[in-house]
């Protein structure tokens, strides 16, 4: 058949290159197969590709409709319907979808060399006392970022080199001018400024050559490159990324009004802390000096005191009361044995009679035949002793004589004493 022979000879091509415009994309989930329409505006051509879901989603740049891409395939005709079709194997973009493309995947490779990690962020200067600045020459990114730098800080100094920021000699300007500012030591943070523009007018910001200058910057650098949505490598490697050239000065330079309204306010919640803090502390020891023990700290003792000279008393009563009784009881005892004793004894008239001569001599005469007539005898009375002899014995009354063992010796302490004569005394005597 005609168009077998005609599907064999096509497919025989081989693969080729196209490129064009899409103009149409279907792409359904679930499917197996994605359908492209490529048109070269030019000759007013279009062809209908085929290719598997993952080369769109893959695409190191979004595929959408109205994407110029350049894609390689193998030529299909389709006996069955008499149709032809690509059926694609890449697909690579062309213009800035080429450029976007080349960035991504300087983009990766930086990444996984470390360079955009956060943990080499170095931190801005409070006060930056020189400020240097790598610009195009009379640009409005360097008239911003110096003017409103200087009305928020009026002090603060500027390094302005001005370099090309488009173009080929865009890069080594860019670079010279940066090392010039990382060598000065006075310069405490670098900012790289450039108003917005297209892909290939920030295209330089993704040069590889300057974003590994950037990562070895002593110096911080802050990237303030294009507008909010541009988003160059160098953004990603700089110690900060600013919106615009304005908000670079914004974060670079503090606002001189501004710190002054916070050290105002600083010192005013310190002075009310400081109060707050004494007036508490002041409570606590007027709560602390009105507790009874520092109000009066003697009272305690005070209390104690009496309490100890109240048993003082007691003590003292007690043992003068005790000294008084046992004095009485001692002054009837030596009463006692005053009376009892030998001395009281022979004060009340009785004397003490004692053998002189002989082997009995001392010995204590208590019966009458102790001392048979002639005896010499010593009598002992209150004041002195008397020498005396027997002349005679009379028996008491209703009692005879006997004679008894003579006593042995004893003192006249510890001998019965009796009476001088057994005959009753005189009333003179008496008296």
């Amino acid at each position: 058949m005609v168009s077998d022979q005609i599907a064999n000879w096509i497919h025989r091509l081989g693969a080729v290159w196209v490129e064009g415009q899409i103009t149409q994309l279907s792409l359904r989930p679930g499917t197996r197969t994605a359908f492209l329409t490529l048109r070269d505006p030019s000759v007013d051509n279009s062809l209908t590709l085929t290719c598997p879901p993952r080369l769109i989603s893959e695409a190191p740049v979004p595929v959408t409709e109205g994407s110029r891409v350049v894609v390689r395939g193998t030529p299909r005709f389709y006996t069955g319907r008499g149709s032809f079709s690509l059926q694609v194997s890449e697909i690579r973009p062309v213009g800035i979808g080429e450029l976007l493309a080349r960035i991504e995947r300087l983009k990766q490779a930086l990444a996984a060399e470390g360079l955009f990690d956060p943990r080499l962020k170095r931190p801005l200067p409070f006060l930056p006392t020189c400020v240097g600045l790598v610009t195009g020459r009379a640009s409005a990114a360097e008239r911003d970022v110096v003017e409103v730098s200087r009305g928020r800080w009026p002090d603060v100094r500027f390094a302005v080199r001005n370099t090309a920021v488009q173009g080929p000699s865009a890069v080594p300007q860019i670079l010279e001018a940066l090392a010039d500012l990382d060598a000065d030591p006075v310069v405490d943070v670098i900012i790289l400024a450039r108003g917005g523009g297209s892909v290939e007018d920030l295209l330089p910001f993704s040069d590889e050559a300057l974003v590994r200058a950037i990562s070895r910057c002593r110096t911080p650098v802050v990237s303030a490159i294009g507008h909010e949505p541009d988003s160059p490598l160098s953004d990603l490697v700089a110690d900060l990324r600013a919106a615009t050239p304005t908000d670079a000065a914004k974060r670079v330079v503090p606002d001189v009004a501004e710190e002054r309204r916070r050290i105002v306010e600083a010192r005013a919640r310190t002075a009310r802390a400081l109060r707050g803090w004494v007036e508490r502390e002041r409570g606590q020891l007027t709560a602390i000096r009105s507790r009874p023990v520092m109000a009066n700290p003697y009272g305690l003792v005070d209390s104690r005191a009496e309490v100890v000279a109240e048993a003082l008393r007691a003590a003292r009563r007690d043992i003068t009361r005790i000294i008084q009784t046992e004095s009485t009881s001692l002054g009837h005892l030596a009463a006692r044995l005053t009376t009892l004793g030998p001395a009281a004894t022979l004060a009340r008239g009785y004397a003490v009679v004692q053998s002189v001569a002989g082997d009995h001599d001392g010995r204590v005469v208590s019966s009458i035949a102790h001392a048979p007539p002639g005896s010499q005898l010593r009598i002992r009375v209150s004041d002195g002793a008397l020498s005396a002899a027997v002349l005679g014995s009379t028996p008491a009354a209703g009692r005879t004589a006997t004679t008894t063992a003579p006593p042995g010796p004893s003192t006249p302490e510890h001998t019965t004493s009796k009476p001088a004569t057994p005959e009753p005394a005189t009333p003179e005597e008496q008296s």
